[in-house]
């Protein structure tokens, strides 16, 4: 009789359920071991409900912006000064409720693929065995994609009324009066942004000269000014020491003696992984200093027959890369052909508004002289779709190799910048030129048309018939 090989994965998030689906298709025998729900807490308490949130406040400031393009909206006594209400209770409830239907669809799926799910806490007995609940199971490939949670600094611990992690927001009934948010990374340039357009004064506090110190510099200075503009206060290079709850609220102490109030103060200082107590150590399995599973280029561990996937492995924390090194374990671990991870083809997004989008080399390897390129850089507010629809803030960023024009990157600030990224991912995935890019037809009018515009001006004289 064929050896069926029996996979047993540690955490149902995107690493683990997509890594299931692709084992389930080649005839493994997968059992997932998963303690929030299928679709972990991705899909529970963080990437589906703040995208969801965000949502309702892009929504919102698309309303606020209409009077531009002669549209007003008269809301009422019940509306406030912008003629636009937010319920938050409404708000929060489709939240839930759309966090809640996808782990339903990610469930149904792992069903109709006949992998079994557990819901239990999953740990390492054993490389080949793995303990969950009362249940032993062998298994002869582990893959570990338990995750990570918000970091919490001390003096700064969440009590879920005032004082906030992110996976607390979406039990408020109320707008917050102030927000306060304690790091300007990617997570809280989001929720700043987002609580602001929803209608909360809002105090951003960067410990670094600007927000999201580690994204394009450019794109983050097109943010920064539409934030200020939009009312929001942003305190660069002020370090939280500590969040106090007051009687009607929170006071936040800077470092250098400083002191904010607000309402509500919420913190996004960073992600721990989800590696303590899992017998990982004591099964081979080597961690770094920062408690990350160290993985290779095909997610292996240094236990044999131990793979690891997603946030615990600190790998470009991403869903899309989460689910990738998924698939690329099972692919390795059942000899099926496999490419190593390329992170340089990974294509991120920032959902603010408006969105930042990056893919392929950065603009800061570029100035450090660590690689060569051609680059140009058109502002929206030149696109003729742009202006119809009142997008004033945001560009198109492309880089080129110089002598033979292959596309290496680019950055695009925009609305749903994150869907205009994958014409310049095609292009960096498969190596394309500025040529072959401006030779496309794009709709006019139309965004996208900015980054085959963008191409024909990063086009040699000779091949763009000057």
């Amino acid at each position: 009789m064929e050896h069926v090989t029996r996979i047993v994965i540690i955490g149902g998030g995107p690493g683990g359920y997509e890594a299931a689906l692709v084992a389930a298709q080649l005839g493994a025998q997968v059992t997932v071991v998963e303690e929030e729900g299928p679709g972990g807490a991705c899909v529970l308490t963080d990437c589906v409900p703040s995208k969801t949130l965000i949502a309702s406040s892009v929504r919102k400031q698309a309303l606020l912006d209409a009077s531009s393009l002669g549209v007003r909206f008269d809301g009422g006594p019940d509306h406030d000064a912008g003629g636009v209400a937010v319920d938050m209770i409404d708000v929060n409830k489709r939240v839930k409720e759309l966090a809640l239907a996808q782990s339903n669809d990610i469930a149904a799926r792992l069903a109709a693929e006949g992998v079994e799910v557990i819901r239990a806490r999953g740990r390492l007995v054993d490389p080949q065995v793995v303990r969950a609940g009362d249940r032993t199971i062998r298994a002869d490939v582990v893959i570990v994609a338990t995750g990570a949670h918000p970091r919490v600094l001390p003096g700064a611990e969440p009590d879920g009324e005032r004082i906030l992690s992110w996976r607390e927001l979406y039990d408020l009934e109320e707008l917050p009066e102030h927000l306060i948010v304690v790091g300007s990374g990617v997570t809280g340039a989001e929720f700043a942004g987002a609580y602001r357009s929803l209608g909360s004064e809002v105090t951003l506090v960067s410990s670094r000269d600007r927000m999201m110190p580690n994204e394009d510099a450019d794109a983050a200075e097109v943010l920064e000014e539409v934030y200020r503009r939009r009312g929001m206060n942003v305190m660069g290079r002020s370090r939280a020491a500590s969040v106090k709850r007051t009687e009607h609220g929170v006071v936040v102490t800077l470092e250098d003696g400083r002191t904010a109030e607000g309402s509500h103060c919420l913190m996004t200082v960073g992600m721990v992984p989800n590696t303590s107590g899992l017998g990982l150590e004591d099964n081979g399995v080597r961690l770094d200093r920062n408690g990350f599973i160290e993985v290779d280029k095909v997610s292996r561990t240094s236990a044999p027959g131990v793979y690891a996937a997603g946030d615990c492995t600190g790998v470009l924390m991403l869903a899309s890369v989460a689910a990738m090194q998924g698939r690329i374990a099972v692919w390795h671990a059942l000899g099926e052909a496999v490419q190593p991870i390329r992170l340089a083809t990974v294509a991120a997004n920032i959902f603010t508004d408006p969105e930042i989008a990056a893919v392929g080399v950065s603009q800061r390897q570029i100035e450090a002289g660590e690689i060569e390129a051609n680059v140009v850089k058109l502002p929206l507010a030149t696109n003729a779709r742009a202006k119809m629809q009142g997008f004033n803030d945001g560009f198109v960023k492309l880089f080129c190799r110089p002598n033979t024009g292959i596309v290496l990157g680019g950055v695009v600030v925009a609305p749903r910048a994150s869907e205009l990224i994958l014409a310049v991912s095609v292009a960096v995935q498969h190596r394309l030129t500025v040529d072959q890019l401006a030779h496309t037809f794009a709709v006019y009018p139309s965004l996208s048309g900015s980054i085959t515009e963008a191409a024909r001006r990063l086009m040699s004289p000779l091949t763009a018939g000057i």
